[in-house]
């Protein structure tokens, strides 16, 4: 599957980067339906209201949508054009390198089959353009994104999961010493390092980190036990370190849809929220944290494995697939 992963960088021309993000994914949708054929169509698209739309999957399973390996070039480039119309070039790069991870994962475990990178599904819900809402799904193994419009905008792109197996690939014959989701741990290690230093005891919650990320993939998440250090307590340059922590996650997509969570979260309060650590803070040995606002949750888990796969998420406990702008629109059953 090289030549699939190559086409996640090769983008149909026609859809400007300098447009707002909503225009480029509406645009982006289109195209994307305009290429497939009915058979395909029928797989891609499902009403708004469809259960489907929240069901939120990142572990190996039988999935609904098109998938990458069932599509011409032209199809899976205009499928990548979708992506790009939302993901900034950094999330998108981590996106590929997650799939790319399938294929060593196939070499490792000599199982080509269930590893398979052209396992990756698009998925349109709704009609593009439908101000009442629509959305669409981009999911496989270790990845979800999930974005929703409504009146025209970008109103949510969570739940958010990368997830990396191996998190260090440290075996076979290509990509050795790769680290997708390096900077979502060191940045982590780092500050719980520093709040530890600087006499902040409570950011290390527990000495033995829970086996897997809290939220796993319930479609509805809830806040945590409020556990560490909240940022009115971090001195001004932790503060800083705990938001260029946040910005891995946000900084998954497009300038202007990173900005509008940001803000979000700074009208929720960034005094409020609490960054705590469970685990080993020593490279290579197993560790959990939790970033947790008014609003978000933001989990690592990293202890599968000999502490060598990692689950990443961030999701909103009311935005989450758009729940909390969509109201009552759908719930009768139109589409």
């Amino acid at each position: 599957m090289k030549n699939l992963l190559l086409c996640l960088f090769f983008t149909l021309p026609g859809i400007a980067k300098e447009m707002p993000s909503a225009e480029m994914t509406t645009a982006a949708a289109e195209k994307f339906l305009a290429t497939l054929d009915p058979a395909q169509k029928a797989k891609a698209t499902f009403p708004m209201t469809s259960d489907e739309r929240e069901n939120f999957r990142f572990t190996p399973q039988v999935r609904a949508g098109l998938a990458l390996k069932e599509m011409t070039d032209e199809q899976r480039a205009a499928a990548m054009n979708l992506l790009d119309s939302a993901m900034s070039e950094k999330g998108k790069l981590k996106l590929t390198q997650v799939m790319t991870l399938e294929g060593i994962l196939a070499e490792i475990e000599k199982n080509p089959v269930m590893r398979d990178n052209g396992k990756y599904y698009i998925s349109i819900f709704g009609t593009p353009g439908d101000p009442k809402g629509w959305g669409w799904r981009y999911e496989g193994h270790h990845c979800a994104i999930n974005i929703t419009l409504v009146d025209g905008k970008i109103v949510s792109d969570t739940p958010s999961f990368y997830g990396t197996n191996p998190a260090e690939v440290r075996v076979g014959t290509h990509n050795l010493g790769l680290r997708v989701l390096a900077a979502e741990e060191d940045l982590a290690r780092a500050l719980a390092t520093t709040l530890l230093a600087s006499e902040k005891p409570a950011v290390l919650f527990s000495e033995k980190p829970p086996g897997e990320i809290l939220s796993m993939e319930n479609r509805t998440a809830t806040a945590t036990e409020p556990v560490g250090v909240l940022a009115s307590d971090m001195t001004e340059t932790q503060r800083a370190a705990l938001l260029s922590l946040i910005s891995e996650y946000t900084g998954r997509y497009r300038s202007d849809i990173a900005a509008a969570d940001m803000a979000k979260m700074e009208a929720a309060g960034i005094a409020k929220i609490r960054f705590g650590w469970a685990g080993s803070t020593k490279l290579g040995e197993g560790y959990y944290y939790r970033i947790q606002g008014p609003t978000f949750l933001m989990e690592v888990a990293n202890v599968k494995d000999g502490a060598n796969h990692i689950h990443c998420t961030w999701r909103d406990f009311a935005g989450d697939f758009g729940r909390d702008l969509l109201g009552e629109h759908f719930k009768t059953g139109a589409n």
